[in-house]
């Protein structure tokens, strides 16, 4: 029970942006642009594997995934996110807001638990190419898509149960623009220690060690690549994941930058900003990097683009 004349809070409110008055039309125009490009990129990838045949490889099926997530995570903050911006902030109930952190969370650490399934892709593609369709049969994929999503979803239910047992007293105000766990703590009147030793718990076997198993890997790989004696070779081999590793750094580097380096993090532009790379610019990028710097997405997009000015190209008659 919340002491004195404190009420207990039955619901949030959501500050997002703070001082935007002047610049409210831009920065809404730009989000909604990011996110019509987010939405058509990962849509793109998804149509792309799952409709061409020689697509429908390992690589590209946790690819398929990894589009699924970015895809999942945006959907869940930017729409509310462009509702803050031209309301100038919103109320969004308790259970709202644990649902939005709790698919948050799992559309995280889904993706970085498939980076490093895409990882170990790569390391036996290129570490074991002879015993690469024996080691990455359809069995073995399968168990890689589905483990990642059985095991962020199944798992962050028990974080959300403590949630609801944390009371919130007097201030509900969370100065963000999503429920992330840092603001909800901010604000609860009970003890929190317990939650937050169980998210640390969650973070390890879900963040740190799929970052270890990814560095391995490509340890591994660089090793076998400085192994081959042409340089066409070398290059072959590395231009296989290199667009994997992009968006590897990308994605931890964001995570680093945030939650290792908190420069700013007493102000609420220096969270709000730095929130901003995971939550708008790597979704953002993600596509991009794979369908600009991939060519067998490229020569896929080519191919259904050809196929459809055939079909929609007049047919005129001919005379004789």
């Amino acid at each position: 029970m919340c002491a004195g004349n404190e009420s207990t809070v039955t619901e949030f409110f959501i500050l997002g942006f703070k001082n935007i008055e002047n610049f409210k039309f831009s920065l809404f125009v730009l989000f909604l642009l990011t996110y019509i490009v987010i939405l058509l990129g990962n849509v793109s990838i998804i149509i792309l594997v799952s409709t061409c045949h020689h697509l429908k490889v390992p690589m590209y099926l946790f690819l398929r995934n990894l589009s699924v997530t970015d895809l999942l995570f945006t959907t869940n903050i930017m729409p509310y996110m462009l509702y803050l911006i031209v309301m100038g902030g919103g109320d969004m109930s308790i259970t709202g807001c644990f649902i939005q952190y709790y698919v948050y969370c799992g559309s995280t650490f889904t993706q970085s638990l498939i980076l490093m399934v895409m990882a170990f892709d790569r390391y036996v593609a290129i570490c074991h190419p002879l015993h690469y369709a024996a080691l990455m049969n359809h069995k073995l994929c399968r168990h890689f898509i589905f483990w990642p999503w059985a095991i962020c979803f199944v798992l962050f239910p028990i974080e959300i149960a403590m949630l609801f047992q944390l009371q919130f007293c007097g201030s509900k105000i969370i100065e963000h623009y999503f429920c992330d766990f840092a603001p909800i703590m901010a604000i609860a009147s009970s003890d929190t220690s317990i939650v937050e030793m169980e998210d640390l718990i969650f973070s390890i076997p879900l963040m740190l060690m799929p970052f270890v198993m990814i560095t391995v890997s490509y340890f591994c790989i660089v090793i076998s690549i400085l192994k081959i004696t042409s340089m066409a070779g070398r290059w072959k081999a590395f231009s296989t994941c290199s667009t994997h590793l992009t968006n590897i750094f990308i994605f931890y580097g964001t995570q680093i930058t945030i939650y290792m380096f908190p420069v700013g993090e007493d102000t609420f532009y220096g969270k709000t900003v730095k929130s901003l790379l995971y939550t708008v610019l790597t979704p953002f990028i993600n596509p991009i990097i794979y369908t600009m710097r991939n060519k067998e997405i490229k020569r896929a997009m080519q191919k259904i683009l050809y196929k459809k000015s055939k079909r929609t190209s007049p047919i005129y008659p001919m005379f004789s």
